[in-house]
């Protein structure tokens, strides 16, 4: 069995900017994370050692942004914080020898003969992260002060000293923090060995630093983005610990806001580390992308409090449980990992949900007030359904638990439901007013839907198609009446073979009844969904079509640059990204669509497999860069370089892993 193993030496160092465009990330299975960079810094609002779901997966507040370290040897000092502030930046990682992530981070610096090791790890399921440190002394005696940094607030909001809002209380070697604004949440600090020094009794003159705050922390990531990038952080008490020559000292603090216990911050690190090699165990791979992938997905797999049940967030660092996402990412993170239990468990909790024929959007902070604003999410669930069966012949559990669901959302298309989705005369779905967004592609600014596809959307009508095939399929199963899905599932095949082939261009069209011509990605699914209804030599056109005019290394482009329309670039403000999202954009989670088309399209050749997996391989190359061992959401539409949008997307990750080991690994030599 491989290891995942992940190692950036000095050469990644020697420039801010380029160091902290590699980050890493950690999650507790609660919604929580633990994320920064490999340089050690903040460079954008999101990271912290310890950011927790109150209301797991939602609610996230940053509790514990992190530690930074001086040390005294001999006569001199070193400062190893590395942070961009609003004046000069601290370059503490220039003392950085190696960053290490073996699926927990590790920080390696080497300030004269003194070598330090930093590594900091979550507890899984709980809220609770431990810093760790072996310090390896040289010939003269030294000292470190550890500076732990504490804060209180939305992961996505910025802070100023003057809002922080921490009262703070030390008991022999706990610190704890009570928030003002939430006073039934207690902060625990531990610190195993050392003593605490409080920074609030030192000399403050105004050409001195605050030596209560950490304040004006600059992240370029955000001021990129049009925010301010300014943040601000509470360091009430540091912490001593004294080296004599030649020794080397073990020593953890822990961060909480559940009830301390006596559990050793190193055994806390080996549990994590022996849990993930379970799951490669489980998930019985050799290959090198299959393995990372597979410690990857379990990053999305949380706890939802509401159901008591697993769910799939969307991703890192911002997004929560998304249905449509959800379903997309299914087939990977839950059945190529075979982790067949929360697989059951995720169709459980989204099932719970169900509301005329829709499951959920997504999940507010609040479960009562859910958003049900789209027309595929429950479609996609019968793919999801259908692909659990495959891996599982658990027809029982279907049975009992989503069956009747599945039926009543069949009814509620062919009737029509909320947002004006329903069935057409041709058996087609219609959806859309141009009030909302109801498809994946799904930007809004204001009132303006930035592209609405009102009518009948490509991608909606094949997984409609595939609906109505799976629902056959288990009404055969379960012995009921199956005529009315097989009748209705040839009219839609008949409908939609004659209403959406585009023959100027040998493709599909994106919208039926709309006016445009555009060629975009999402005619790829009606090849690569289990069910279809095209002739093969339309299906080979159609990959062919996407294959020249939009695949783009790391995804699909969501329009072809022939297109007037097309935007080079996801960047600048809210308002920019959000126009260009889907205009061109090049995406990860549909390239898993195209190379099972592309893989079926060409009869699993061994060409056809062999190209295949160089376009799996490719992101072996990525995951060194960005959210190292994850995939972003997106790409620029011209040049896909460098990950953008959301750093580790649960979809992204899933429909390469979908793709690797479905399509490419069972057909290899």
């Amino acid at each position: 069995m491989k290891k995942v193993n992940y190692e950036f030496g000095a050469q990644y160092f020697r420039d801010m900017e380029y160091g902290n465009d590699r980050e890493w990330l950690i999650s507790n299975g609660l919604g929580g994370y633990s994320c920064s960079t490999i340089l050690g810094g903040g460079n954008r609002v999101h990271h912290g050692y310890l950011v927790v779901a109150l209301e797991p997966p939602s609610e996230r507040i940053l509790v514990f942004t992190r530690t930074q370290e001086q040390i005294q040897i001999g006569s001199n000092s070193y400062d190893l914080t590395s942070q961009s502030y609003i004046t000069n930046p601290k370059t503490g990682h220039n003392y950085l020898k190696k960053f290490i992530f073996d699926g927990v981070p590790t920080y390696v610096y080497q300030i004269e003969d003194v070598e330090i090791k930093k590594t900091i790890c979550m507890e899984y399921e709980h809220n609770t992260v431990v810093v760790c440190y072996e310090i390896k002394n040289g010939i003269d005696k030294a000292s470190i002060n550890v500076i732990p940094l504490f804060n209180y607030k939305k992961d996505e909001w910025f802070n100023h000293t003057s809002t922080i809002g921490l009262d703070v209380h030390l008991y022999d070697d706990i610190l704890k923090l009570e928030p003002k604004h939430n006073q039934n949440l207690k902060i625990q600090f531990y610190k195993s060995e050392g003593e605490y020094v409080d920074r609030r009794l030192m000399p403050t003159l105004m050409t001195s630093p605050n030596y209560v705050y950490e304040d004006n922390h600059y992240y370029k990531y955000e001021r990129d983005n049009g925010k301010s990038g300014l943040d601000s952080h509470f360091t009430p008490y540091e912490i001593r610990i004294n080296l004599e020559p030649n020794e080397t000292k073990k020593f953890y603090f822990k961060c909480t806001i559940e009830e301390l216990n006596s559990k050793d911050g190193f055994d806390i690190i080996e549990e994590f580390k022996n849990r993930q090699e379970k799951l490669l165990d489980i998930a019985g791979y050799e290959e090198e992308l299959a393995q990372k992938l597979v410690l990857s997905a379990d990053n999305f797999i949380s706890q939802r409090k509401s159901t008591n049940l697993k769910t799939i967030l969307a991703g890192f660092p911002w997004f929560g449980d998304w249905g449509r996402d959800t379903m997309i990412a299914f087939n990977g993170i839950t059945l190529a990992t075979k982790r067949y239990t929360e697989a059951r468990e995720i169709l459980e909790s989204f099932a719970m949900y169900v509301k005329n024929g829709l499951i959920p959007n997504l999940f507010s902070e609040h479960v009562g007030d859910l958003a049900y604003n789209t027309v595929d999410g429950s479609l996609w669930y019968f793919y999801a359904v259908d692909m659990y069966l495959n891996h599982t012949n658990d027809y029982s559990f279907v049975k009992e638990k989503l069956y009747h669901h599945l039926e009543n959302i069949i009814q509620a298309y062919k009737n029509g439901t909320d947002f004006a989705i329903r069935m057409d005369t041709d058996g087609l779905i219609i959806a859309g007013d141009g009030s909302c967004q109801l498809t994946w592609m799904d930007a809004m600014i204001g009132e303006w839907v930035v592209t609405p596809r009102n009518g009948k959307p490509v991608e909606v009508n094949a997984l409609w198609y595939n609906s109505l095939c799976v629902m056959e399929k288990l009404s055969k199963h379960f012995k009921k009446d199956s005529t009315e899905y097989s009748t209705l599932a040839n009219k839609v095949k008949t409908s939609f073979k004659n209403k959406f082939w585009n023959e100027k261009n040998h493709c599909l069209y994106d919208v039926v009844d709309s006016s445009n011509e555009e060629i975009r990605c999402n005619q790829i699914w009606a090849v690569s969904l289990p069910y279809n209804m095209m002739s093969p030599e339309q299906e080979k056109q159609i990959v062919q079509i996407v294959y020249k005019k939009l695949y783009n290394i790391y995804g699909l482009r969501t329009l072809s640059p022939n297109d007037q329309k097309f935007v080079k670039e996801y960047i600048g403000s809210h308002y920019d990204r959000d126009a260009s999202y889907h205009m061109g954009t090049t995406w990860v989670f549909p390239i898993g669509g195209f190379i099972t088309a592309y893989c079926k399209v060409n009869n699993y050749s061994k060409e056809a497999i062999l190209t295949a997996e160089e376009m799996c391989l490719i992101f072996l190359q990525h995951l060194n860069d960005g959210c190292i061992n994850g995939i972003a959401e997106l790409f620029d539409g011209d040049i896909a370089n460098k990950g953008k949008g959301c750093f580790n997307q649960a979809w992204s990750v899933g429909e390469v892993l979908r793709a690797y080991t479905e399509d490419v690994l069972p057909h290899k030599n």
